[in-house]
């Protein structure tokens, strides 16, 4: 009999989420910044951690792996993209590839998704035996209410890159790694003001963060509903884009999606 899987965000620095995947012995780790709360959160929880995803080679995504390996054993499997220098890593993940993991049981398909760097990847585990729910570990691609902040591709990438997670279910848990949605729904609504959805959004992240709980996962069919960058193609976005760059026209998802990012920044 198969166990279901659990997700946990284990909090690190001011704002970054560890996910930990457990199915209650063994346990994958994605993005671990910091090695000291995952060693506390495994040897609490009696877990044996077995594998680590990264999505992308900054210091607060990749700075606790080689800690992680000294302590826990050189043999954990170490996932991470092609063109970075992510360490200790032991697995190049392009585009397409399917990881097949044992333990914690898990299949995972990989997206190549530029933008917040070149080579960004993305996790993705459709529904198993052990998975109730489609679950998207984005990394800074793709945040509650927001997008991340293109340091290294362009706006196309990263319109691209939505675009690939527009296509998965609706019902898709999205596991990134911080928790800026607050300040995400303010320049969400900045953009779209008279969005309802939106407003309800931002009246229940507020309950949640006022109890110091987690505003994620989210999921597809919310950030559909509530996040301007999976929006670049709805009347509202597109004419506060054109307002705020003083274009009559933008030819298309990505010129919109240039204009709100670079808003962002300033805001």
């Amino acid at each position: 009999m198969n166990t279901l899987l659990q997700v946990w965000p284990i909090p690190a620095f001011d704002d970054n989420y560890i996910w930990c995947i457990h199915d209650g012995k063994s346990a994958l780790v994605v993005d671990p910044g910091d090695a000291t709360p995952v060693l506390k959160y495994l040897a609490d929880s009696r877990l044996h951690l077995k594998g680590i995803l990264i999505t992308h080679h900054h210091a607060d995504h990749v700075g606790g792996i080689l800690r992680l390996l000294n302590e826990l054993g050189a043999d954990i499997s170490v996932y991470g993209p092609r063109g970075d220098n992510i360490p200790g890593r032991t697995q190049l993940v392009k585009e397409g590839d399917v990881l097949e993991i044992s333990a914690p049981r898990l299949t995972l398909k990989a997206f190549e998704v530029p933008g917040h760097t070149l080579s960004h990847i993305a996790y993705f585990a459709n529904m198993q035996a052990n998975v109730i729910e489609p679950m998207l570990f984005c990394g800074d691609t793709l945040f509650a209410s927001g997008c991340g902040r293109l340091f290294e591709g362009t706006p196309t990438q990263m319109s691209q890159s939505l675009e690939k997670f527009k296509s998965l279910p609706k019902n898709t848990l999205v596991y990134c790694t911080h928790e800026y949605t607050l300040s995400n729904i303010r320049f969400a609504l900045a953009v779209e003001p008279n969005n309802e959805n939106l407003i309800s959004w931002s009246e229940r992240a507020k309950e949640l963060r006022d109890k110091n709980l987690p505003t994620l996962p989210t999921t597809i069919g919310q950030e559909l509903q509530v996040n301007p960058f999976m929006r670049c193609d709805q009347a509202e976005v597109i004419q506060s884009a054109k307002a705020r760059s003083g274009q009559a026209v933008l030819p298309d998802s990505a010129h919109v999606l240039a204009v709100i990012r670079a808003w962002k920044d300033q805001f």
